[in-house]
């Protein structure tokens, strides 16, 4: 049975780092370089506050096999992106892009984007220049900040992906 809530807090001491809660765990997390925002907008480096609900889970199945989790599922393909022009319609979706097209690309060579919670961040309804492109991912190896992200270890996203469903809050305070 998937967690009801989980809940992400800053680190004391550091706006840039984190701690997720979620069933009596505590997994270590990168936020974003801005620190948590109560006003996200797009390219501020800041992971914003609220709570949203996972939506999917996008993962390389080039590399990893599909993990156990309670989330719908979709493996990212060469041309799978993100949308991050606020003048864009499709603004904060995922697109299929060809070529050199702008966009953030989900199949990444680093390995940030292996595992992707795409979350409702700025969806209903969509606002340009609210922010796109929040996910939950894999961190950098020295836990630098993200984008506007929150990040962990393979591991700790493995075992969150097992307690993780449609359903679940992810409060971000």
């Amino acid at each position: 049975m998937p967690a009801s809530r989980i809940s992400i807090r800053t680190k004391a001491g550091s706006r840039q780092r984190g701690w997720l809660h979620v069933w009596g765990h505590v997994i270590p997390v990168a936020l974003g370089r801005g620190g948590v925002l109560a006003n996200k907008r797009e390219g501020d480096g800041g992971t914003p506050r609220g709570t949203f609900r996972p939506r999917r889970l996008w993962w390389r199945a080039d590399r990893h096999s599909r993990p156990r989790t309670f989330l719908p599922v979709r493996p990212i393909g060469p041309e799978d992106a993100w949308c991050e022009d606020p003048a864009d319609r499709r603004y904060n979706q995922a697109i299929r892009l060809h070529g050199d097209h702008p966009g953030d690309r989900l199949a990444r060579q680093d390995h940030l984007y292996d595992f992707i919670i795409e979350i409702d961040h700025n969806t209903r309804p969509r606002i340009a220049s609210r922010g796109s492109a929040v996910f939950l991912h894999l961190a950098r190896p020295n836990f630098g900040p993200t984008a506007g992200c929150v990040a962990m270890t393979r591991p700790a996203m493995l075992r969150l992906l097992q307690r993780i469903g449609p359903r679940t809050r992810i409060v971000i305070e």
